[in-house]
């Protein structure tokens, strides 16, 4: 067998089976727009039966770009930061981005991810829901050139690549809290999540925004752990107090546990109490009574977040073609204000109403 039968098939071998120029085969491998359908099926096809596989070290190497963006995640099983693990991935393979996960535990748990991830190659991170917004008691801190995404803002992750984005759960909280207050109840009750949990902090706050807007009382919130169980506990002292009519709870999952609490005491939902929850895991509509619940586009809020993300990747001066090709000018930008993030508008949560709330029974 000859060397050239040796050698690893090339760009260049691709664009020849494809019919295509070399330029168009980067483009397509690189996940650019501006190439129809058919013309990036044919290259992928012709890929494939070449066996042909970049070589992202080199490429890395010619053009300062890995082609990968790194998630530091909790590596949690719950349903939100899972749903939007998946939905991250799946958003970066669209976009043209391999994607590498670091998980992270308690103590500096993200920062070690986060240096981990730096030390693998990565063109950018995602700080994904950090338990505590001072990992370990210390800021994090990034290196300023690395763009960075996260769906809330973190002290200490500043600076002009840094871009916040995200579903609102202030905002959330103050929708659920609204639609309880807006059919007639005096006040809400609260089941929230663990303090340490900024995403249980911003519910509980949209919560409190929502009683103080409306001159409503503001009564002891029950704090949970995300899980059924703690739920079920957090019900039972509900169920307990006569006061009781309406509860937003701080995810689905704590919800049901609530439900079954009211349930065993005899408090009927939604006739002596309604219950809200959050998250819209797909049991929630078949939940007895269906759940109402506010629910969040993990799909959207990835798509909208890894779109900003690689926007800012390309504000480096890089290129996005095959080392062979010549180099293409990047169009100026206007940088932005020095350690300032962007914060563009997050995306709105949405209420979904169904049968586990209703007016007030009267008296």
């Amino acid at each position: 067998m000859s060397d050239a039968r040796r050698r690893p098939p090339s760009s260049t071998d691709v664009a020849a089976l494809a019919g295509v120029s070399q330029k168009t085969v980067s483009r397509v491998l690189n996940g650019e727009p501006y190439v129809t359908d058919e013309v990036r099926e044919r290259v992928l096809a012709a890929a494939r039966e070449l066996g042909y596989r970049r070589n992202t070290a080199a490429r890395a190497l010619h053009l300062g770009r890995f082609h990968r963006i790194g998630v530091a995640s909790i590596g949690s099983s719950l349903y939100g930061p899972s749903s939007l693990l998946v939905a991250l991935e799946r958003q970066a393979r669209q976009i043209g981005y391999a994607f590498a996960v670091a998980y992270a535990g308690e103590g500096a748990g993200v920062t070690n991810a986060v240096e981990s991830l730096l030390a693998q190659g990565v063109d950018a991170l995602v700080v994904s829901d950090p338990i505590d917004p001072i990992d370990g008691g210390q800021e994090l801190r990034i290196d300023p050139d690395v763009p960075v995404l996260s769906f809330r803002p973190i002290p200490g992750l500043a600076g002009p690549r840094v871009v916040v984005t995200g579903a609102s759960g202030v905002e959330a909280g103050r929708q659920a809290t609204e639609h309880l207050l807006g059919l007639g109840h005096a006040t809400v009750w609260h089941v929230a999540g663990p303090h340490r949990w900024p995403a249980a902090r911003d519910r509980a706050r949209g919560w409190r925004e929502a009683l103080a807007a409306a001159g409503a009382a503001e009564p002891p919130a029950q704090e949970g752990d995300w899980s059924p169980a703690s739920g079920y506990a957090a019900g039972q002292v509900l169920a307990a107090d006569p006061r009781v009519t309406a509860v937003f709870v701080a995810n689905d999952d704590m919800a049901i546990g609530v439900l079954r609490a009211l349930a065993e005491a005899g408090r009927a939902v939604p006739e002596e109490v309604s219950v809200v929850g959050m998250d819209d895991i797909p049991a929630a509509a078949y939940l007895s009574p269906p759940l109402t619940t506010i629910r969040q586009d993990f799909e959207a809020i990835a798509r909208h977040g890894l779109a900003l993300l690689a926007a800012e990747i390309e504000r480096s001066p890089s290129e996005h073609s095959d080392p062979a090709e010549p180099a293409e000018p990047a169009e100026p930008r206007e940088p932005a204000e020095a350690g300032e993030p962007r914060e563009p508008a997050g995306l709105p949560p949405h209420l979904v109403v169904r049968r586990s709330t209703a007016p007030p029974a009267k008296p």
